[in-house]
This record gives C-alpha cells, sequence and structure tokens, in this order.
C-alpha cells in the first residue's frame, strides 16, 4: 500500500464534500484522514485528503473521476518532500501533584502546549507531523490518556506557488 495525499479545491457549496467522499467510497478506497476548510477566497474551500492505495486500485482513475465533478476546481497530488504536513491532537491525561511535573516535560520536549488544567487531568494541544504525534502519545500513554481527538492531516506544498492562483480566475470566468 502507497499513501497518497491529495489538496482538491472545489467551489464552497453544500453537498460537494459527500459528492466526493462517495466517489472514493464506490471505488473501494478508505479515506484515512479528511480536512476541509475555506481559502483565503470565500469561494473556494479546500479538501485535504489521504487515503491508502492499493496496487491493484489505481488512484488516477479516482482522480480523473473527481475532475469530472462540477464543483472541482483542481486537484493536486501533494508529495511528501514538496509540501508541509501538520496535524493537530489534543489529548486528556490523567494528572496528579506527583506526575504533573513529568507531564509538563514531555509537553516542552514536543514543543505542545497545555490548554487546560485540573487537579486530576491536564489538556494538550500538538501539532506537527504524524510520527511527532505518535511519539508524544507514546510517552503519554504511560500515564493514562483519558480522551484524545486528532484533525485530519492538512498539507500546502512548499515554495511561492500557489494552486488557487488559476483556479480562482476559472470560477470568476464561469460565473
Amino acid at each position: 500500500m502507497s499513501k497518497h495525499t491529495l489538496s482538491v479545491l472545489v467551489e464552497n457549496k453544500p453537498g460537494v464534500l459527500a459528492r466526493i467522499t462517495a466517489l472514493f467510497s464506490r471505488r473501494g478506497f478508505n479515506i484515512d484522514s479528511l480536512a476541509v476548510g475555506v481559502t483565503e477566497h470565500a469561494d473556494i474551500s479546500r479538501i485535504t485528503i489521504v487515503v491508502n492505495v492499493i496496487e491493484a486500485l489505481p488512484l488516477e482513475q479516482v482522480t480523473k473521476q473527481l475532475n469530472k465533478l462540477v464543483n472541482v476546481l483542481k486537484i493536486v497530488e501533494l508529495e511528501p518532500g514538496a509540501a508541509v504536513q501538520r496535524e493537530l491532537v489534543l489529548v486528556k491525561v490523567r494528572a496528579d501533584n506527583e506526575t504533573r511535573s513529568q507531564i509538563v516535560e514531555i509537553v516542552q520536549l514536543f514543543r505542545a502546549k497545555t490548554v487546560d488544567v485540573s487537579p486530576e487531568a491536564v489538556t494538550i494541544e500538538a501539532t506537527g507531523g504524524a510520527d511527532k504525534l505518535e511519539a508524544m502519545l507514546k510517552m503519554l500513554e504511560p500515564f493514562g490518556i483519558k480522551e484524545l481527538v486528532q484533525s485530519g492531516t492538512i498539507a500546502i506544498g512548499r515554495g511561492s506557488r500557489s494552486i488557487t492562483d488559476r483556479s480562482l480566475r476559472a470560477l470568476e470566468r464561469s460565473a
């Protein structure tokens, strides 16, 4: 299996996300990660999709079909070395007076932030690549993870080029 990160620019309209995820589902692809948000242009949203692909199911077929969807403006596959990729995790860890200082040391080691403290727990916010977050969670596990929420991957290409440049002009022409 190989992991692929797709950045999909779409018109910011209701139902677009449902049509895109349905296309992946119909083709037998399981989406590992999905993040959606508006871009610097209110009319355009960016969907970041991470999918593991089995050699028998070529991703190219899905991307061609995505391009046919009316609301899809552009699709770019982001290669790991040519993109900045990050995830966000919020984790609530058991903490008492004896363990709190050890937890704070781990938080500092991973350049994370303590965002909430209570007598029985500490809530931590961390951003970074999947490997960094996994390593931090492994170190926090012995203290007892009470709750965990993790975002999908977001990614942007390195350098000065923007995938929205031409897409916005195309959207303006079609309006």
